[in-house]
């Protein structure tokens, strides 16, 4: 099964700029690419940041963006979007109870779990009491699970970044409810990081995935400032066999030259120059 995973979109109102670049071209040009090299895919899953600042013309651009793609899309929300106007856009999403919009589905006979981990006016994650409720419910109710989410669940080392992962309040919560079902999650995939980062969590494996915009440059000693350029861009395609993962990055917006080469020994032989 082929999954792709896109992150931090953060489209503006369109005409408008984003870090110096064209968030709706790049977003555009990320979709086209999968369509042509992925059209096989299962899903295509945006694990937020969809808007940069949360307005209604920005979701309302990406709605006509993913309304005619024939592979099935599903949406999180991140730090920087506004959670009522999303629904207010997209009104018929899927939220849990509570108006989070937490919700699921089987694919391929796993749980994937789409998760809200946003808090009222701070780029920090939250996952309140009423959040881990439902998601242990539905751990609980699945054999298998592959859980999706915006921010960083874990400190990940760089000290800025983890400013504004999900606070420590819910982050030992968090934590705690992975490793109570750790046998039957099989990953962990989320963006907000602008940055592929990889390890695992309470024993499960984790991922995040570069941004379609600027990338985050890793600093693990600066303390308060956030570093990114607009370097290459990309998306994830995940190939899941039962419960083994391998994750290709792919770098959709490359124009630069490519390079061919076979596969045999001689293939990779150094020249040899012509005898004088």
């Amino acid at each position: 099964m082929k999954i792709i995973q896109i992150s931090d979109i953060h489209l503006t109102v369109p005409g408008e700029e984003m870090g110096g670049l064209d968030p709706h071209a790049r977003f555009a040009l990320a979709l086209a690419h999968v369509m042509e090299n992925h059209a096989d895919a299962a899903r295509v899953i945006i694990t937020g940041d969809l808007a940069h600042w949360g307005e209604r013309a920005a979701y309302e651009a990406l709605q006509a963006a993913i309304a005619d793609l024939p592979i099935p899309v599903r949406l999180m929300i991140g730090n920087h979007d506004d959670r009522a106007t999303f629904r207010s856009v997209f009104t018929g999403h899927p939220v849990d109870k509570n108006g989070f919009v937490n919700h699921s589905e089987t694919v391929g006979g796993t749980q994937f779990i789409y998760l809200d981990s946003i808090g009222e006016r701070t780029h920090a994650g939250h996952f309140c009491a009423a959040r881990r409720a439902w998601l242990r419910a539905e751990l609980e109710s699945c054999e298998r699970a592959r859980i999706f989410l915006h921010h960083n669940p874990m400190l990940v080392g760089l000290p800025a970044e983890d400013r504004i992962a999900l606070v420590q309040d819910d982050r030992g919560p968090f934590r705690d409810l992975i490793k109570e079902h750790a046998r039957k999650i099989d990953y962990i995939h989320f963006g907000h990081v602008h940055a592929p980062i990889h390890g695992r969590l309470a024993g499960v494996p984790f991922a995040s995935v570069p941004s379609t915009g600027n990338q985050s440059i890793p600093d693990l000693s600066e303390t308060d400032l956030l570093k990114g350029a607009p370097m290459d861009p990309a998306y994830f395609v995940l190939l899941i066999d039962g419960q083994d993962t391998t994750i290709h990055q792919i770098p959709f917006a490359w124009n630069g030259p490519v390079l061919t080469a076979g596969t045999g020994w001689e293939d990779w032989a150094k020249p040899v120059e012509a005898a004088e």
